[in-house]
């Protein structure tokens, strides 16, 4: 019999259920119909399934006067919000409390006369969003996603460092080193939400211990992909998943042990289905 092991920190974070239970709870007091500005979270499942209980995410389209709208986990810039406040929309704010640390860490160190370095992704939904805040206070800064994005930011004397909530916590370390060397005042707030940190590092401590890694969470989901790319690292046999169906049995020929993880956005149902599906892969005939 296979010996599943599941990560010690791994699915849903505080952020994620509370952005959560703030749609299933809009529902009661909705007058319209209830949306989402985009996906509320990065997983396509749980966002199906909020959306036959009827939350529906939108680009905004269709929005009329009395409709609510939930501002997804990831934030949006404060001027789309104020827009949405002035079509006579109820507006929820469900912008997980660690990324609304990174913009006020944004803000305060504009006041203080840095330079902001964004470490993270430039096309990431929350990027975007603390951005928006970044231009509200009047400040200067950029995104560094790779080592050659930073050389824009040696020119300054003074460079403040931030980070994506789910940034990988060693390039987040190697970008900081680097400016450091180069720039004669830094200051970092080190913005990576604990949650991030202790799924990563559940993650490091599993990998080596078993013969293949599965990785649960959506495709879109940073924070997932970031837990792929270590897992992969340390352990080749890593696969990255959404759900139960894409598992293959020629992944479990001859393995004794199986660890799973899964990222902040990822539902423990769709964990408890990849569970159920390896253990009837590795106890049927599905594996020779």
């Amino acid at each position: 019999m296979v010996e599943i092991l599941v990560a010690e920190h791994a699915g849903f974070c505080f952020g994620v259920k509370r952005a959560v239970k703030l749609a299933e709870e809009s529902l009661k007091e909705a007058r319209g119909k209830v949306y989402t500005l985009g996906p509320i979270i990065h997983n396509p499942q749980e966002v199906n399934r909020l959306k036959s209980l009827g939350v529906f995410p939108s680009d905004g389209q269709e929005f009329m006067e009395g409709d609510t709208v939930i501002i997804r986990s990831h934030g949006i810039p404060p001027e789309k919000e104020e827009e949405l406040k002035r079509k006579g929309l109820r507006v929820i704010d469900a912008t997980c409390p660690y990324v609304k640390a990174v913009h006020e860490a944004v803000c305060q160190l504009t006041k203080e006369g840095y330079f902001i370095v964004l470490v993270g992704e430039k096309n990431h939904p929350e990027v975007i969003g603390t951005l928006g805040y970044l231009r509200a206070c009047n400040g200067k800064g950029m995104v560094v996603e790779t080592m050659e994005d930073i050389g824009e930011a040696l020119k300054y004397e003074k460079v403040g460092i931030v980070a994506q909530t789910t940034q990988n916590e060693e390039f987040f370390k190697e970008v900081v080193g680097e400016i450091a060397l180069w720039v004669k005042e830094v200051k970092v707030i080190n913005t990576i939400c604990n949650a991030t940190s202790l799924r990563q590092e559940s993650v490091k401590k599993l990998a080596p211990q078993v013969d293949v890694m599965i990785i649960i969470g959506g495709k879109n989901s940073g924070n997932t992909r970031r837990l792929y790319q270590i897992s992969r690292e340390i352990n080749p046999r890593t696969y990255h998943i959404e759900t139960a169906d894409e598992l293959s049995p020629d992944w479990f020929k001859g393995v004794k042990r199986v660890g799973i993880s899964a990222g902040a956005s990822t539902p423990d149902w769709i964990i408890e289905e990849v569970k159920d599906k390896i253990k009837e892969i590795c106890s049927g005939s599905l594996v020779s």
